[in-house]
């Protein structure tokens, strides 16, 4: 592939994955979820979502500051997501 036509997986979205630690019931769960795809789905980013009731490494981890959000596996946000700030987070250049 041509230098030219190769991606720069250091600043493409489509590159970088966001994951919400959520569980079932939580309505800042459901809201956080609602960014995260508007934002995961215009800039073409991977989107999981982990529930915190059935692994006990995440419910030790993190079961005060749910939802949680996670971009390429390192913690980004908690309790609320801010669309403007996820997007800048997943357009900027990575080391």
């Amino acid at each position: 592939m041509s230098p030219l036509l190769r991606r720069d997986t250091k600043s493409d979205p489509a590159s970088r994955t966001v994951t919400l630690i959520a569980k079932p019931g939580c309505h800042l769960c459901d809201q956080a979820r609602e960014v995260i795809l508007k934002v995961t789905a215009e800039l073409g980013s991977g989107f999981e979502e982990r529930d915190i009731t059935q692994d006990e490494a995440l419910y030790r981890s993190y079961w005060e500051q749910i939802p949680v959000t996670l971009i390429d596996g390192r913690q980004h946000d908690f309790w609320r997501v801010d669309e403007q700030r996820l997007r800048k987070a997943l357009t900027a250049q990575r080391p």
